[in-house]
């Protein structure tokens, strides 16, 4: 009992949490609407005008922030576990790379918002299966080949986009700079983004016991019966999804999958079976006040969210550091 509990009220303070962060978005802005007017709009009644802002303009947009901030700090939890490493962050892997070079040469080509995102998606698994068959090569991999691999095709999407931006058309840098810092306004529909994060939660909690021998070492994961080998690439395939359908959703939003895990643990432990939905939930929450924060905080102008959780995350890590020294 005590374990479910320990398990039970962390999860239930970042739902609630979550939920104020969700109303708050959908609140704040040009008009502000009460919460008796988005009750009375979630209800079938409420005026024109805020049925319109609430259902067709700020809900999808603060669900989609939500779940690109929750598998983004899902992801890193996962990548921090595979990687052994508390300092492992979705992107270490050039995972962000990929997809800035898919959505980038989309842009040049003049391609819509859906190719654009599709394109994101497709660069981030390329990438992904590129560091995966470099770093397996002709045996097996190590956590430290991985991430090596990972840094060295990181460097090479890198010049990428370095050249895609140099030869861009000038009228179409600002939405491509846009899109590489972070940006929401490419978000169309919130569900694919939020099914895949409800199903890698769901999925990943009943494994949490065996990522936590995991975390201790492979060797002793593999005496107490884990399939390291199964479970690593298992890890590996889902932070890689995760990660995709972030990127394709929001573009390059940095700190998220860093900081929100790291966090956690200092606050509530190493149990994965806790960690994992609790970086959903924290990771989303964050998320959805930075983005409500980019676009009020300069109104009518928005900024890309990026920005805010680079000016969050920053400090946060220093701090983090200065703690672990």
């Amino acid at each position: 009992m005590l374990i479910e509990r320990r398990l039970l009220w962390p999860l239930l303070a970042l739902l609630g949490l979550s939920l104020v962060a969700l109303v708050t978005a959908v609140a704040v802005g040009s008009v502000t609407i009460r919460p008796l007017e988005i009750w009375a709009v979630l209800s079938g009644h409420g005026e024109p005008l805020h049925r319109t802002l609430l259902l067709e303009l700020r809900a999808p947009r603060a669900l989609a922030a939500f779940a690109t901030g929750g598998l983004l700090a899902l992801a890193g939890a996962l990548m921090q576990v595979l990687l052994r490493n508390p300092l492992a962050d979705p992107y270490v892997l050039g995972l962000s790379g990929g997809a800035a070079v898919g959505a980038l040469g989309a842009m040049l080509l003049g391609f819509g918002a859906a190719l654009v995102s599709g394109s994101a998606f497709a660069g981030a698994l390329l990438s992904a299966l590129l560091v995966f068959g470099l770093a397996q090569g002709t045996g097996s991999w190590t956590p430290a080949r991985l991430l090596l691999t990972g840094v060295v095709v990181a460097a090479g999407w890198g010049a990428l986009i370095s050249f895609m931006l140099a030869i861009g058309p000038a009228e179409r840098l600002p939405g491509m700079l846009y899109w590489l810092m972070g940006d929401l306004n490419y978000a169309r529909s919130p569900w694919p983004a939020a099914v895949v994060l409800l199903v890698t939660v769901v999925l990943a909690v009943p494994a949490g016991r065996s990522l936590n021998v995991l975390a201790r070492g492979p060797l002793q994961a593999a005496a107490l019966g884990v399939p390291v080998r199964v479970l690593e690439r298992g890890v590996y395939v889902a932070a890689s999804l995760l990660t995709a359908m972030a990127v394709t959703t929001a573009g390059s939003v940095g700190f998220v999958g860093l900081i929100v895990p790291h966090m956690l643990r200092l606050v509530l432990g190493n149990d994965q079976r806790v960690i994992l939905p609790a970086s959903a939930l924290a990771g989303g929450m964050l998320l959805t006040f930075a983005d409500t924060v980019s676009r009020t905080l300069i109104a009518p102008e928005q900024l890309p969210v990026g920005v805010i959780t680079a000016l969050i995350g920053v400090p946060t890590f220093l701090w983090l550091l200065y703690r672990s020294r």
